[in-house]
């Protein structure tokens, strides 16, 4: 694939792969430790693990395991259909789902939410009568109905909400502890950073050079090879794999020119969010930036696709600057994304007894000038993972309590 197309962290490889393949090497001159992407994957983690605590168990049911996990490694969906591929009875593989509910972390073979919680409480001695009802009825919980619930449970509302504490404790995808051994860091390949007043301030935008592979051709090993070549099949293949280093060598400068004019002007362009934040985020499409440097905007938007650029705020993907525009009844846009973290600033500084009904947040927001439908407030409500009024005002109420 054209370099252009790619992240920085994979730049590295496509170059070792040239390197191998072409008699006229492209040399690597600074090529930065950080472009070698090196990182654990969480799966085969999660799996050695697993294989060790099978190790504790009689050969054949231990074979069996190690099946399962290059069959599957959810065991909800363990049913059947697998004992068939397994060569294995049914009553068998229930055998096998009995062992595997013991293994560690406490949960990671339930069946469901109901037993992958149960399974945690019971490891940890909490598994009584109240706390049974109480998974029995996860419903109520999610609905916040506490007066049903402590009646179901026939406990009093401090023995309910201590029960619900210990619920929230748990962890409802037991081997998400193993995600964070995967390292996957976003390498900026542009940086910004404030210009001094007395070189006429602003922002200042360069590539990131800690990450830019520098590459020559080596023309001496090129005379080489070449005057060794004997007949043409072999000049031919060497003026073929000369022409693709050359090639190499300008579509990685060609990346960094066009990667840098088009961060360049998004930094020009959302200057407001850059100085003040979220909130002032401009709407913005790939077609003004392409018509802004006179580019293709299928150009655009492969250059801002995992790209980043380091900024004062965080490292923010190039395609992060982009979105669609509310337009008011007075001609002004709003960029979507600056009215999601409006609302969610309305809503996170709502009081329990003035909670902010999707009406309410739609006259806040137009007392403001930002035209917007009750419909695009609950649409992005839900984007924002935010509770309805109703769901709010019981969460809160009882953090009040």
């Amino acid at each position: 694939r054209h370099p252009l197309v790619e992240p920085v962290g994979n730049i590295g490889e496509q170059l070792q792969r040239h390197i191998l393949m072409h008699p006229a090497r492209p040399e690597p001159r600074s090529v930065h430790p950080r472009t070698a992407r090196a990182f654990v994957k969480a799966h085969d983690v999660f799996a050695d693990f697993i294989q060790q605590q099978t190790r504790r168990h009689r050969a054949d049911v231990e074979n069996m395991v190690r099946d399962v996990e290059r069959v599957i490694l959810d065991p909800r969906q363990l049913g059947e259909q697998h004992a068939q591929i397994l060569g294995a009875d049914i009553t068998r593989i229930d055998e096998l789902m009995d062992i595997l509910r013991t293994f560690s972390p406490a949960g990671v073979f339930a069946k469901d939410l109901k037993d992958c919680l149960a399974l945690q409480l019971d490891d940890q001695g909490k598994m009584d009568k109240p706390m049974s009802i109480l998974l029995d009825n996860l419903h109520l919980l999610a609905g916040h109905d506490m007066a049903a619930l402590a009646q179901k449970c026939d406990v009093n509302t401090a023995y309910l909400m201590d029960m619900i504490g210990d619920i929230k404790s748990l962890n409802p995808k037991p081997a998400s502890n193993f995600d964070h051994m995967v390292v996957q860091t976003a390498i900026p390949d542009v940086l910004m950073k404030k210009q001094a007043k007395h070189l006429g301030g602003g922002w200042r935008v360069e590539l990131n050079t800690d990450t830019l592979p520098r590459v020559l051709i080596n023309n001496e090993y090129h005379t080489l090879v070449s005057g060794a070549a004997k007949d043409k099949k072999d000049r031919e293949y060497i003026t073929t794999q000369m022409n693709n280093a050359n090639w190499l060598v300008k579509s990685l400068d060609q990346r960094a020119q066009t990667i840098l004019k088009v961060a360049s002007e998004i930094v020009e362009l959302q200057d407001g969010f850059f100085n003040y934040g979220i909130e002032f985020l401009k709407p913005l499409t790939l077609k003004d930036i392409a018509t802004a440097i006179d580019m293709h905007e299928s150009t655009v938007s492969r250059v801002t696709t995992n790209k980043y650029i380091g900024t004062p705020r965080g490292i923010f993907e190039l395609k992060y600057f982009f979105s669609t525009a509310l337009v008011s009844s007075d001609g002004t846009a709003h960029s979507s994304e600056s009215i999601k973290a409006r609302i969610k600033t309305l809503v996170d500084d709502e009081k329990p007894k003035a909670i902010l009904s999707d009406d309410a947040l739609v006259d806040l927001l137009q007392k403001e000038g930002i035209d917007i439908a009750r419909r695009t407030i609950a649409k992005y409500r839900d984007m924002l993972n935010i509770p309805s009024s109703v769901q709010r005002r019981k969460q809160k109420g009882r953090e009040e309590n």
